[in-house]
């Protein structure tokens, strides 16, 4: 079995259409959808009231947050 990838839009609530495949009549053929994952979007006064604002204000673990969170950034680029 050969595999396809194509990557589509959904432009209407539970329907994708697919054009020119390269298959023919009387194949069988099998489906798989990968639905990415979408981000919830905070407004800045939803931001401003979440959990996410202080949210190491208590850890005392961390004595510099402007320089850990430098150090995460960093990692998270040259992670593979």
């Amino acid at each position: 079995m050969s595999a396809i990838h194509i990557q589509a839009q959904v432009a209407k609530d539970g329907e994708i259409t697919l054009n020119d495949l390269p298959v023919k009549a009387g194949q069988q053929v099998e489906v798989t959808l990968e639905i990415e994952d979408v981000a919830p979007t905070l407004t800045a006064a939803e931001l401003a009231e979440s959990d996410l604002v202080g949210l190491w204000e208590v850890r005392t673990d961390i004595q510099d947050s402007i320089g850990y969170a430098r150090q995460l950034r960093e990692q998270a680029q040259i992670r593979e």
